[in-house]
């Protein structure tokens, strides 16, 4: 069965991208810890990170590396907040997000569809994309 990401992926969803390349795509959860909140999920459904093969796994973690410099920067944010749990959708996903505390390590915490603001979760992920080609990378999504 296809995952929701894979949907996302292939464009069956909407989803607000900022990064996408031929084995890596990463867009703003429907569902943020806060704004900013990213998905870093590799375009091949793979359900547990465990069982990534050694070099995707290493491009996923260098769009989450460069992501979470993004919202530093883009957020204000003392820290990029990282975590894979993996039990709501089954392709691993890696949760790139603004981090001020442990708060946004608990995922029960998050904003529901009906809580975000359209225009600010727009907004968030231009922040993310003008960071990241602010460093430079290829592959942001416009």
């Amino acid at each position: 069965m296809t995952t929701v990401f894979s949907k996302i992926i292939a464009g069956e969803l909407p989803g607000r991208f900022v990064y996408r390349d031929e084995t890596v795509a990463a867009f703003l959860t429907i569902e943020p810890i806060a704004y900013g909140h990213t998905l870093v999920v590799p375009v091949e459904e793979i359900d547990r990170w465990t069982d990534v093969p050694a070099d995707l796994w290493l491009h996923l973690n260098e769009v989450a590396q460069q992501v979470g410099k993004a919202v530093v920067d883009g957020f204000g944010a003392p820290r990029a907040g990282y975590l894979i749990a993996g039990f709501e959708v089954p392709h691993t996903h890696i949760h790139v997000f603004p981090a001020a505390d442990m708060s946004g390590y608990n995922l029960s915490n998050i904003m529901g569809m009906d809580d975000t603001d359209p225009a600010q979760m727009d907004a968030a992920a231009e922040k993310i994309r003008a960071g990241l080609r602010a460093q430079g990378v290829a592959g942001v999504s416009e």
